[in-house]
C-alpha cells in the first residue's frame, strides 16, 4: 500500500507543473459541446491536488478522449503520470503538448528533464536549447541553462566511463558511472555497464540492485533476468535463481540461455527440496544420498557443495551416525569455521561418540557466535552433565554397547556378561567379591537401559541409580538373600544357589 507521505512527496516533486495547471485558464481550447471535457479537467485538477492520483488520471484520460487537441489535457495527464513514477507514459503526452503548442516551455523543460534522467543526453540538450530560444521566464531560463551545462558535463563523463570500461579499468568506470547515475537515474545503458563492472569486481549485491532496476526500466529485458538468475545461482540461492529465470522465460519462452539454465536450476531445486523433506520424515540415509546427488548435479559451485555437506552432516548426526557425521561436519568447518549449525551438529555427534570434551568445545564456540540460541545452551549443559557422569559410572560402557544400541542388543550383551561375571563362577574370595560388584553393575546397567524413562534420564546426564535410588531398589548391602536378574528368562535367581 502506498503511504500518504510517499504520495505527498511525489506531488511536491511536480508542484511547478501542478501550479501551471491551476493558473492556466484553457484560453483558445475547444471543448466538447456539453462541457464534459471542462468538467473532467476540473475534477482531475481537484483530485490531483488531493493526492488521489488514480482517480485524477481517469478524468484526464476522459478529457483526452473527449478532445484530442486539448494540449492541457495531455499536460495534466503527463503530470499525473510523473507523480505516479511513470515517466515512460508521461513522455508521449509531453511530446503531444509540444506538438499542439510549441511555445509551451514548461512542457519542453519537463520533457528535457525526463530525457536527461533517462540518459538520452542529445535529445535533452535539444529541449533545453529550445527553451532558451523561446524567451522563457527568468526561472525557466535559469533551470534550462543549468540543466544544459549539467548535460554537457555528463556527456564528458560518459565518454570517460566508456573508455575505462573498454580498457577493463572497472574501478574507474564505476566511480564515473556513480556520478552519471546520480543524475541519469533511469539510464539503462549506464546501469548495465556498472552492473557488468560490479560483477567483475565481485560486488554481487550492488550488481543485483542495478540489474533489477534495468529489468524494470527496459521492456522485455530478458538478458537482465538471465544475469540475475546466474548471479543468484552462483551465490547458492537456488530459489531466487529459479524465480528470475522464470521471468526471463515469461518474456521469451524460446530463450536458449534461459531455458538451458532453467532446466539445471529446476533439477537442483527439486533435489534440495526432496532432501529436506526426507530429513523431515527422519529418512536420514535417503537424505544423505539425495544431497550427494546435489553435488553431482552441480559440482562446480562451492556454495551448493557446502550446503550439501552441511545438510549431510546434520542428517548423519540426527541418524546417530556419529563417526561419519564428525568427519563430514569437520570438513565443512575447515572452510567455514563459524558455521553455527554445523558446530551444533558436530557437538551432538561428539556426544553420541562419547567425546564430551570435544562436544563442550563446539558448543562453547557456537555460543560465542549465537548468544541467545536455546539449543546451544541446552546442548552445552547436557554435554557437561555427561562428561561429569562419564567420570563416574557409564552403563553403556559397563555393557559394552553404543549409546544408540537397541533393547535387544542391550539384553544380549547383558546375558553374556551376566554369565561371565556370575559370582558362582569364582571360588577365590577376592575374585568373588570383585565379581559380585561387577555383577551388580551389570544388573543395574541392564535395568536402566531397558527402561525407557530411566534411560532417558541417564542420556540427559542423570543417574537413576544414585545411592538414594539404590536404597529404594534394594541394590544396597551384600548378597545375603539378593535376588538378581535371570539372564535366561523372566524369573529371579539366587546368587547362593545359582539360576532357578
Amino acid at each position: 500500500m502506498v503511504s500518504v507521505d510517499h504520495v505527498a512527496h511525489k506531488i511536491l516533486s511536480y508542484v511547478p507543473y501542478v501550479l501551471v495547471l491551476i493558473d492556466l485558464r484553457y484560453e483558445g481550447v475547444k471543448c466538447g459541446r456539453d462541457g464534459s471535457v471542462d468538467n473532467h479537467m476540473e475534477m482531475g485538477k481537484k483530485l490531483l491536488a488531493a493526492g488521489q492520483l488514480a482517480d485524477a488520471l481517469s478524468h484526464f484520460h476522459a478529457a483526452v478522449d473527449g478532445d484530442p487537441k486539448n494540449y492541457m489535457a495531455y499536460y495534466s495527464r503527463a503530470t499525473v503520470f510523473l507523480a505516479m513514477g511513470k515517466s515512460k507514459s508521461a513522455l508521449p503526452d509531453l511530446g503531444k503538448v509540444i506538438e499542439l503548442k510549441p511555445d509551451f516551455t514548461s512542457a519542453q523543460l519537463q520533457r528535457g528533464n525526463i530525457l536527461l534522467k533517462q540518459g538520452r543526453l542529445d535529445e535533452a540538450e535539444s529541449d533545453f536549447k529550445t527553451v532558451l530560444k523561446s524567451y522563457p521566464g527568468n526561472k525557466e531560463e535559469k533551470e534550462a541553462q543549468s540543466q544544459l551545462e549539467n548535460s554537457d558535463e555528463i556527456q564528458r563523463l560518459v565518454s570517460q566511463a566508456h573508455n575505462s570500461f573498454n580498457s577493463r579499468d572497472c574501478e574507474t568506470a564505476v566511480a564515473l558511472l556513480d556520478t552519471i547515475i546520480e543524475t541519469c537515474i533511469w539510464d539503462v545503458t549506464s546501469r548495465e555497464m556498472r552492473a557488468e563492472c560490479l560483477i567483475q569486481m565481485g560486488e554481487m549485491g550492488k550488481a543485483i540492485s542495478d540489474l533489477k532496476a534495468t529489468s524494470k526500466l527496459k521492456s522485455d529485458n530478458t538478458q537482465a533476468f538471465y544475469k540475475l538468475s546466474t548471479i543468484y545461482y552462483n551465490l547458492g540461492d537456488h530459489e531466487m535463481s529459479l524465480n528470475e529465470v522464470r521471468e526471463c522465460l515469461k518474456l521469451d519462452p524460446d530463450h536458449k540461455q534461459c531455458y538451458s539454465h532453467y532446466k539445471q536450476v529446476k533439477k537442483l531445486n527439486k533435489q534440495i527440496h526432496t532432501a529436506e523433506e526426507l530429513i523431515q520424515e527422519q529418512r536420514y540415509e535417503d537424505a544423505v544420498s539425495k544431497y550427494e546427488a546435489v553435488m553431482k548435479t552441480e559440482p562446480n559451485v562451492q556454495h551448493f557443495r557446502v550446503l550439501a555437506k552441511e545438510r549431510i552432516c546434520h542428517a548423519l548426526a540426527q541418524g546417530q551416525e556419529a563417526s561419519r557425521a564428525i568427519s563430514v561436519c569437520s570438513e565443512v568447518l575447515q572452510s567455514d569455521a563459524e558455521n553455527v549449525n554445523v558446530l551444533k551438529d558436530r557437538a551432538e555427534a561428539y556426544i553420541q561418540d562419547e567425546q564430551y570434551e570435544e562436544a563442550i568445545r563446539d558448543y562453547e564456540t557456537a555460543a560465542k557466535l549465537s548468544e541467545n540460541d536455546r539449543q546451544i545452551k541446552e546442548g552445552l549443559e547436557k554435554a557437561q552433565r555427561l562428561l561429569k557422569q562419564s567420570q563416574k559410572r557409564d552403563y553403556y560402557k559397563i555393557l559394552g554397547v553404543k549409546r544408540s544400541a537397541q533393547k535387544k542388543e542391550i539384553i544380549r550383551a547383558y546375558r553374556k556378561l551376566a554369565q561371565q561375571w556370575h559370582p558362582d563362577n569364582f571360588q577365590d574370595p577376592e575374585e568373588k567379591k570383585k565379581a559380585e560388584k561387577k555383577f551388580i553393575d551389570i544388573a543395574q546397567a541392564k535395568e536402566v537401559l531397558t527402561d525407557p524413562e530411566m534411560r532417558t534420564k541417564f542420556d540427559h546426564g542423570e543417574d537413576p541409580m544414585d545411592p538414594e535410588s539404590q536404597q529404594q531398589r534394594n541394590f544396597h548391602g551384600g548378597f545375603h538373600g539378593f535376588q538378581g536378574f535371570n539372564p535366561f528368562g523372566s524369573g529371579p535367581f539366587n546368587f547362593k544357589f545359582g539360576f532357578n
